[in-house]
């Protein structure tokens, strides 16, 4: 009799094709017979495939929607339908290694509701739009930086107390979105979140130039247009007003794992400039959010590239 998981892997996708290279590298972790791999999808004979692992891990589920978008919706049905006490929310894109579940495991013995891993750049070779997307999104998490109690987690890519998740009840799905709710919502409540080095993710990043611009500025479209949904119009002007100091923000946000980063690696030389083009990008969609753009728009639009995402790197990163 199979044991009961301990980390339920919760990964919304389109069809099995599209997750299966996330399923073989769980197939690769060490303590895989005590994770269960929820599988949300618009059917479940899209990912029936996935099926023909079922004995390697504790439990294969899956979890089925008229439609995965907005991701947020898919996030939170696979974390309810989850059945292990820690729920991890992967992405198609994002590549475990093979100790990373173990140490996630052994880090959440401690009085963490979350537990955020280590992030590396997927993308290989590793270019400079590739590069600043990365340093952007997961700067503050990236190889290198110490373990240790940290001020937030992302909202996916990070493996989660169940019964923490079930207190936001409603407010899940949105949590789950790329907004702020979810690091608000648990410095309120004191919910405390670790950084644990030693559990490694490989992160692939938009690199195609193109596609790079448009998803810096839907990242901040749609942060801006969760976080001021309930906003009067006077507070989303003071917003627009003061959207020139967003970059110096984010910045500042990104800037121990920027500095660790180019200690350790080489970055390519354009590097730090795109990665203040994408800021500027970033803030720009901010602006656009605060000032009325709908969530839904980014949304629809953000889809693809967060369920797809290797069909917008660059030539030859494959």
């Amino acid at each position: 009799m199979a044991e009961a998981p301990i980390m339920s892997v919760v990964l919304p996708t389109d069809k099995f094709e599209t997750i299966r290279p996330v399923l073989e590298r769980l197939l690769q972790q060490t303590v895989k017979d005590r994770l269960e791999v929820v599988l949300v999808a618009p059917s479940a004979e899209a990912v029936n495939a996935a099926l023909m692992y079922d004995g390697a891990f504790a439990a294969i589920q899956i979890v089925t929607m008229r439609s995965i978008s907005p991701l947020g919706r898919a996030r939170a049905a696979g974390a309810r339908a989850a059945k292990a006490p820690l729920v991890f929310i992967g992405e198609t894109h994002a590549y475990p290694h093979p100790r990373f579940a173990e140490m996630i495991i052994n880090a959440h013995a401690g009085p963490w509701a979350a537990v955020t891993p280590a992030f590396l750049n997927g993308n290989n070779p590793k270019g400079a739009f590739s590069w600043s997307a990365f340093l952007i999104h997961y700067g503050r998490w990236a190889e290198g930086l110490p373990a240790g109690e940290i001020a937030e987690a992302p909202s996916h890519d990070v493996a989660f107390k169940r019964e923490m998740l079930l207190e936001l009840g409603d407010r899940l799905e949105t949590a789950f979105d790329f907004g702020d709710e979810m690091p608000i919502w648990m410095r309120a409540r004191g919910h405390r979140v670790y950084f644990e080095p030693a559990a490694r993710i490989d992160h692939v990043n938009v690199s195609r130039p193109n596609a790079w611009v448009r998803e810096r500025f839907l990242i901040g479209a749609m942060i801006a247009a969760l976080r001021a949904r309930e906003w009067s119009k006077a507070r989303r002007w003071a917003y627009v007003g003061g959207a020139a100091l967003i970059p110096m923000v984010l910045m500042w946000r990104i800037v121990p794992g920027v500095r660790r980063t180019s200690q350790h690696l080489r970055l390519p030389g354009s590097t730090l400039p795109l990665i203040v083009l994408g800021l500027f990008m970033q803030a720009a969609g901010e602006l656009a959010g605060y000032a009325g753009v709908s969530v839904d728009t980014a949304e629809r639009a953000m889809h693809d590239y967060e369920i797809n995402r290797l069909a917008y790197i660059g030539r030859g990163e494959r």
